[in-house]
């Protein structure tokens, strides 16, 4: 059995629906219930109460981990209690590049290496879905708002997050490796914003924000630590983050999805 925790969001959603196909059993654990395939059993649990996942761990031999709670030893210990051998962590690209302010996926990062048990780190960069922000704004009025308008970044598609998860999970062969994950190319907001635009087949106007705009805008749902990483990495990107990794292809055997396909696919969004 594999455990996916955040099975409700974004990256873990998708991870259950491709382990359910595979005809994996999976545990699904979130803190809301969420629409689940067929056969998936569903738990909800926090991680912030590791006592509470025991429900979600007894029998199982692998687990997909989010970073979330602040106990990732008391998670791993529960895991490992409850039978898993094998963890995938979803960690962030910063806990590598920018380490002094991702401090929470560097905690897990050290507690999954100390566990015991045989791990994978998978490092995205930013998401293709962050666009998600601009869907309010070009739905009512075709504008799209971001600081560092024509600085690029190789975005990655959550779909693909997913499917490295999901093999990563069942294959033998990654265990102690760190995956970068990015897209195939990088773009700026201004392409991206271009490329909404096209798939909904009317132009959507970029507007350029300041640092401190953008700043107060995210400060309304990130800590102000990661903020100012993410606002360093958008406007100041080191060569380590402006490259395209390989490990999407080396994993999946083909080349990661676009932002272009990414719009193509979720253009209902921004209608």
């Amino acid at each position: 059995m594999i455990v996916v925790t955040g099975a409700s969001g974004n990256v873990g959603g998708q991870v259950v629906a491709l382990l359910a196909t595979a005809g994996e059993r999976v545990t699904a654990v979130s803190r809301r219930t969420a629409e689940l395939p067929e056969g998936v059993r569903q738990v909800r649990a926090d991680l912030d109460d590791p006592a509470g996942l025991k429900d979600a761990f007894d029998g199982a031999e692998a687990l997909f981990l989010l970073v979330a709670g602040q106990d990732p030893q008391a998670i791993l210990d529960a895991a490992r209690a409850g039978g898993v051998r094998r963890v995938v962590l979803l960690s962030s690209q910063g806990a590598g590049t920018r380490p002094e302010f991702y401090r929470h996926p560097v905690a897990f990062e050290d507690a999954v290496r100390r566990s015991g048990l045989e791990w994978t780190i998978l490092r995205p960069g930013g998401f293709h879905s962050n666009a998600y922000a601009w869907a309010e704004s070009v739905r009512g009025g075709r504008t799209a708002a971001a600081p560092f308008g024509d600085i690029g970044l190789p975005t990655v598609d959550p779909a693909d997050i997913a499917e490295v998860a999901a093999t990563v999970l069942r294959e033998d062969g990654h265990a102690g490796r760190v995956y970068e994950l990015t897209g195939p190319a990088p773009t700026t907001p201004r392409d991206r914003a271009a490329a909404i635009g096209a798939a909904l087949g009317t132009p959507v106007r970029f507007a350029e924000q300041t640092g401190e705009e953008a700043r107060a805008q995210m400060l309304r749902f990130m800590p102000e630590q990661v903020v100012e990483g993410t606002l360093a990495i958008l406007g100041e990107p080191t060569d380590a983050e402006r490259r395209v990794s390989p490990d999407v292809e080396r994993v999946l055997g083909r080349a990661p999805r676009s932002f272009a396909d990414w719009a193509g696919r979720n253009v209902a969004a921004f209608r």
